[in-house]
């Protein structure tokens, strides 16, 4: 069944004050990370770490998702209109976020923070792997209540109409666009909900695949491989459904986007990290009573 997409992305207005949809997502898959790094902190599973530590950990990881997020995407998708206004990376009211570089900001804050407490930092990225799926999939379905990273057009019959990807629409009102749905004239319009099939994929999928795989104790860098891989393959295999950023297009043969270039390094390392992980020491859970 076609879908119309008419969902307001502002949740709540108190005056002045507007509260979005996409930022109620940020703070649900910060939430998620949070309870679900509780448990696996009070089952021992990071041995040296109390849920204060984990506390200034989840912080730190929040200060990575954000300042990488969008340093990563005006590096990576405006860097052109960064050169020629370089203010524009502190508006981030506009939009604007990149996962990689919200992966490589996580990264750096999850090092420094290793350092501090003297433990491997890939003990500490194959602990927090298995939280970060929840945080991906409640984005998408930010990004698809907002109505943004559309995809293309599809004959399927699950397609969604979004009218903010139509010039022909934009000057229609709800009530036009309603009864012009209604009729079916707005069929030719729908496209893959790309926004849903990565919801489903980076956010439920890896979740399952990462939370059963890291349930028994793992290698060093076996946990953090198969997560860099998962994302890697799914991120490269959704873009082709998925339109390109407009400012970039097709970087290459009329099909290849930014996402896929950017996370064909992640399939190699996970590739890379999970054949280290065979001659890699693993770390076994130790009660919280004994962790520090």
């Amino acid at each position: 069944m076609i879908v119309l997409h008419q969902i307001d992305p502002i949740a709540l207005s108190l005056g002045p004050l507007q509260v979005h949809w996409y930022g109620i997502m940020y703070l649900l898959g910060f939430a998620a990370a949070w309870f679900l790094g509780r448990s696996r902190i009070r089952a021992g599973r990071l041995p040296g770490a109390d849920t204060n530590a984990y506390g200034d950990l989840m912080f730190y990881a929040m200060l990575g998702v954000v300042l990488g997020g969008r340093i990563g995407y005006v590096l990576f998708y405006s860097f052109g209109a960064f050169l020629e206004n370089p203010l524009m990376l502190f508006k981030v009211w506009e939009g604007g976020m990149s996962f990689h570089g919200g992966l490589l900001g996580v990264f750096a804050a999850v090092a420094w923070w290793a350092r501090r407490h003297r433990l491997h930092v890939f003990d500490v990225v194959d602990f927090i792997a298995p939280l970060v799926p929840p945080g991906l999939g409640f984005g998408r379905l930010g990004n698809y209540i907002g109505g943004e990273l559309w995809g293309k057009y599809t004959q399927a019959g699950w397609g969604v109409v979004f009218p903010r990807a139509e010039r022909e629409l934009a000057n229609l009102d709800p009530a036009q666009l309603q009864a012009q749905y209604a009729a079916g004239a707005l069929d030719h319009f729908a496209r893959h909900p790309s926004q849903l099939y990565q919801a489903t994929l980076e956010g439920l999928v890896m979740f399952c695949a990462l939370w059963w795989f890291s349930r028994r104790p793992r290698p060093r860098y076996a946990v953090a491989g198969l997560f860099a891989l998962l994302y890697g393959l799914f991120r490269f295999a959704v873009e082709f459904v998925r339109v390109p950023d407009e400012q970039l297009g097709y970087l290459a043969f009329g099909w290849v986007t930014m996402g896929q270039v950017l996370s064909l390094p992640l399939v190699a390392l996970g590739l890379f990290w999970l054949w280290r992980s065979r001659s890699a020491p693993t770390l076994q859970p130790q009660p919280a009573s004994e962790a520090a």
